[in-house]
């Protein structure tokens, strides 16, 4: 018996319930995928100008639907000729995600030194404009895969601190801090998001005076930042729980003060262990942050949206079209932070044992 009959009999046909599992799995893969590819690539339109390419009743995928809203997909409704800022901001954010997750790259030190406080700064600057010469670009004109980005990539730099901020105060001795943590935590967790966005856009106006009157997109970052950092914290506290006590007693005994046993002892071993934990509230944030088109944002799912009305290209083919790319898109971002946190934690060892 060849090995890959060997692993396929032990992993799965071992016994009738796998067997089961197994071919079921198999049926409805067999059932559900080739009419997928069928219609995806197979019968697919890949060349067109408008929607009399795509109408027919053997036609499938109307891909030149998403080659004519490139553009918006990309950079949302960002001005034509300044659309070379959108692209640096991508070219350094694609640098320094490399610079931090290929392993032979020197200094790691550094290039997270850069993205955590160089790159926002540059960002802010390109983005808005309004400085240096850069033409001023209202946040309402942001839209896109690159307001999805900021969403996403803003909201999850922003909810980790916060989030072990509020751990580590849910787990503190002094009671004031400790119901504030923990208050805090549950309000927040208690309240579905896209009610926290209402709040933020259209009710947190009202109660500020009109010499605040901030940003829609920032009141938008904000919520979401707070939002998410309630789970954070949850995930982190589960972490610190792990932990044995003699871990910080010994650090206790050793001289070293709260933050310096927190910060050199207890933390690095409580978010390992909270990595997979972490990294799931990441991927449920990246895909949450669809949820900023209802009050008014254009972000991918806007986009693709308000292309399924463009009377050029409205049509069946043209929508299912739309919201495949868009699932792709969603699926490839997630999928890839899942892989690296999976390396990640074999290169940790987290769940080792001795």
């Amino acid at each position: 018996m060849t090995t890959a009959l060997r692993w396929t009999r032990a992993n799965l046909f071992s016994t009738p319930g796998n067997a089961v599992l197994t071919s079921s799995i198999v049926l409805l893969f067999v059932w559900a995928v080739p009419p997928v590819i069928d219609w995806a690539f197979l019968r697919a339109v890949w060349t067109g100008t408008s929607r009399d390419a795509c109408v027919g009743a053997d036609v499938g995928a109307c891909w030149p639907y998403i080659w004519a809203r490139a553009g918006q997909i990309i950079y949302g409704f960002y001005p034509d000729g300044e659309r070379w800022r959108v692209d640096i901001v991508y070219a350094l954010g694609i640098a320094g995600t490399l610079w931090l997750t290929l392993p032979n790259i020197p200094r790691k030190w550094l290039g997270a030194a850069l993205m955590i406080f160089a790159f926002p700064v540059a960002a802010y600057v390109l983005l808005l404009g309004g400085v240096f010469g850069l033409e001023a670009v209202p946040t309402l004109h942001w839209g896109g895969l690159l307001l999805t980005l900021v969403v996403a990539v803003v909201g999850i730099a922003a909810s980790l601190p916060l989030g072990i901020l509020l751990a580590l105060g849910r787990r503190s001795e002094l009671p004031v801090i400790r119901w504030f943590s923990v208050t805090f935590i549950e309000v927040w967790r208690g309240v579905p998001m896209i009610t926290v966005l209402f709040m933020a856009a259209n009710m947190l106006p009202l109660f500020l005076p009109e010499s605040l009157d901030t940003d829609k997109l920032f009141r938008a970052l904000v919520a979401i930042a707070i939002f998410n950092a309630a789970y954070m914290a949850e995930v982190v506290r589960g972490g610190l729980q792990a932990i044995p006590r003699g871990q910080e007693e010994a650090a206790k005994a050793l001289g070293l003060g709260y933050w310096r046993r927190m910060t050199f002892v207890v933390l690095p071993q409580a978010l390992k262990i909270s990595i997979p934990g972490l990294v799931n509230n990441m991927v449920s944030m990246l895909k949450d942050t669809s949820l900023i088109s209802v009050i008014g944002f254009l972000d991918l799912l806007g986009v693709i949206q308000a292309g399924n009305t463009d009377p050029e290209w409205a049509s069946p083919n043209t929508a299912l079209t739309g919201y495949l790319f868009l699932a792709i898109i969603y699926w490839a971002a997630c999928f890839s932070l899942s892989r690296y946190s999976a390396r990640l934690e074999r290169n940790l060892n987290v769940g080792a044992r001795p």
